[in-house]
């Protein structure tokens, strides 16, 4: 992504230029704090869709994967707030700029990833709900040649099973219908923030592409600068030696013509 090239490009320079804004700081540090919070709620989630509908499927774990995705659509809200705010601060530094920018994009990472995770499970719960209705259906109906003898069956387990039980399986169908109906408002919540959050990353992502290749074009007129001095050091090493070799003939030539006019 765009904002790993310019952290590459920064990296060793990140306190150059930087204005101390403890207020900027202090929501960027919450922020982050928040999405370590989603992604480990998001991780937490994902293992326990996995299990859903399957033969480990359990009242406990349902339960546990509303309430992950209840805490998780609070913390979604709260980043979403941040994220606005963290809008609204004027002239910022190229380092603070990047940092704001990158909170936008991991953010929009993050509430990507679970989405998914409650379109899963949602997707999950609806099958659940499907078959546990054709199996309450079927129950009265019975199916083809059998039809009889399930019916003698059903008359034998009404004498046994209290009418309780069916009634409980009933109030267990429709409290799953009314969790598919939380988890269809919680998806439709948040798809109108990841809008907004698609947005603003949009929208600074052509201000981080300028910021990345003016540090870019100041690390190659750098990277430039240097080797031309280095180009020019090599050459005055070059006339030095030269030089030295000058005079080290010129003292050869003069030391032959005294010993010729001593001798003479």
């Amino acid at each position: 992504m765009a904002y790993d090239r310019l952290s590459s490009l920064e990296a060793g320079q990140s306190g150059a230029g930087y204005t101390d804004d403890p207020a900027f700081q202090d929501l960027q540090y919450e922020l982050k704090n928040k999405l370590q919070s989603l992604l480990s709620n998001n991780r937490k989630l994902a293992n326990d869709v996995n299990v859903l509908g399957t033969k480990k499927d359990t009242p406990r774990l349902r339960e546990r994967v509303h309430n992950t995705m209840e805490k998780s659509r609070e913390i979604c809200k709260d980043i979403g707030d941040g994220v606005k705010k963290l809008q609204t601060w004027d002239d910022l530094t190229k380092q603070q700029k990047y940092e704001q920018t990158k909170v936008s994009s991991d953010f929009q990472t993050a509430l990507q990833e679970f989405q998914s995770l409650q379109r899963r499970a949602l997707e999950k719960e609806r099958a659940s709900v499907t078959a546990a209705r054709e199996a309450q259906a079927s129950e009265i109906t019975g199916d083809g040649g059998e039809e009889q003898l399930q019916l003698q069956q059903q008359q034998q387990v009404s004498q046994l099973a209290p009418q309780d039980e069916v009634d409980f399986q009933e109030a267990l169908i429709i409290e799953r219908e009314e969790e598919i109906r939380n988890i269809e408002q919680g998806v439709g919540d948040l798809n109108v923030l990841f809008k907004q959050v698609a947005q603003i990353v949009t929208e600074q992502g052509q201000q981080l592409i300028t910021i990345s290749d003016n540090v870019e074009n100041v690390h190659e007129s750098t990277r430039g600068a240097d080797v031309e001095t280095r180009q020019a050091a090599r050459y005055q090493k070059a006339a030095r030696n030269k030089g030295c070799c000058l005079l080290l003939i010129l003292a050869v030539i003069l030391t032959i013509v005294i010993l010729a006019i001593v001798v003479g």
